[in-house]
């Protein structure tokens, strides 16, 4: 299996809208590329530790603005001084940027700049052409967060290109300076899609950076993409806390494999909590009532199930197996209507699994939401380690059980 070619797409500070983009990374999704969208109004810190973090090879800009000529030079020059001068810059403007222009930003450094009537079958190629060969043997890494993004891509690409399969992996070893003096919690978030799991997560990071001034915290997010086509690995777009030096970001794509994670999640999510970093968060695709994405291996301390409270009927629960297996169930979006029934249904539910799961309603668009704030408080280093309390005494009572029925027999 070829390894896909990674593209961030982002439209820059002060332009408002992304129509045009959004055509484009359609575009290349079809055509086997995975695009890490960043949204529009993003300013080139931003865009240039997004692409350092994803570790692509190449930044699509859309500028309609104007300010085009200073923008893209500001993109190539800090990537320059960070280090990733091998991630390239290219975009376009429609009528916006002149021919002229276009001449001073290559001088400075972008790759090519695409003018109205451009076909998206000549951008497509161009992408394939320029940044679809093996990547040269890079620079050492300026930081750990560009080391970091490396590792990820090896264990990625190793598993792309099947030069090793899954089930003989050797799990990958961080380099001393991504070493981390213990080991990261390892919070998992999971539920169906448009429940709200990206927006939550957001919330619970900027709790964290409010409350951790020297913390860091990682986030593993996962959409979906079959085998040898493209994806859009868009939760970057609607991350607004989470723009920030202190909080690392890789997006995934599950490249073909069921249950809401990628073939290399595993290796990656234990790289991660290996490292230096206080929580690291991971986020499954959208996911049905099949989905156990957390058993094997047991690689989460704390499962966390994010549902709509327009679920369905009564039945739809008694199908869901995340509600048997999830430490944690959160009501989002309980402002709804119906939320207060989803409430009483879903705690029914739970009472019949007697595991003392809990459940809390949140309203993650909402600033400041008390739910939120229970949830973070919850997912603490100390309601973690209460958590693996209970898990180890619900095994002790499990195995004792299974043992006096043997006896009786």
């Amino acid at each position: 299996m070829a390894v896909p070619i990674r593209i961030l797409t982002a439209v820059p500070i002060c332009d408002g809208h992304d129509s045009a983009i959004n055509t484009i990374n359609l575009e290349f999704i079809r055509h086997g590329i995975e695009v890490i969208y960043l949204g529009y109004h993003r300013s080139v810190g931003d865009i240039v530790r997004a692409a350092i973090q994803e570790d692509v090879h190449a930044i699509g800009i859309s500028s309609y603005n104007g300010g085009h000529v200073e923008f893209f030079a500001a993109v190539v020059d800090l990537l320059r001084k960070k280090g990733a001068n091998d991630i390239k810059v290219f975009g376009g403007g429609g009528g916006t940027i002149t021919h002229q222009d276009a001449a001073i930003m290559k001088r400075k450094g972008v790759d090519e700049v695409f003018f109205a009537g451009t076909s998206l079958e000549e951008m497509v190629k161009f992408v394939h052409q320029h940044y679809g060969k093996p990547r040269a043997k890079r620079s050492r890494p300026k930081s750990s967060d560009q080391e970091l993004a490396h590792e990820l891509t090896k264990i990625e690409e190793a598993f792309a290109s099947r030069k090793r399969s899954a089930s003989n992996v050797q799990r990958p070893t961080p380099n001393k300076k991504l070493r981390h003096s213990g080991r990261a919690e390892v919070i998992g978030f999971t539920g169906p899609g448009g429940a709200g799991k990206t927006t939550l997560i957001d919330e619970l990071v900027l709790r964290f950076l409010n409350r951790n001034p020297k913390g860091r915290i990682a986030i593993l997010s996962h959409d979906p993409s079959v085998v040898g086509e493209g994806a859009l690995l868009g939760d970057r777009a609607t991350m607004i806390n989470s723009q920030d030096d202190r909080v690392f970001m890789r997006s995934m794509a599950t490249r073909g494999q069921a249950g809401g994670l990628s073939p290399a999640t595993h290796d990656c999510l234990a790289l991660l909590a290996q490292s230096d970093f206080d929580y690291v968060i991971i986020e499954t695709v959208g996911t049905g009532q099949e989905a156990m994405p957390f058993q094997k291996n047991r690689i989460v301390d704390l499962t966390v199930l994010v549902m709509n409270p327009d679920y369905g009927s009564r039945l739809q629960l008694q199908k869901i197996v995340m509600l048997d297996l999830a430490d944690v169930v959160v009501v989002n979006k309980s402002d709804l209507q119906r939320a207060r029934t989803a409430h009483t249904e879903i705690e029914q539910r739970l009472e019949q699994n007697r595991r003392n799961q809990l459940l809390i309603d949140t309203v993650a668009k909402r600033h400041r939401d008390p739910g939120v704030d229970r949830l973070f408080d919850l997912i603490s280093r100390e309601s973690v380690a209460a958590v693996s309390d209970r898990r180890s005494k619900e095994k002790r009572l499990s195995e004792s059980a299974a043992t006096a029925k043997r006896r009786k027999k």
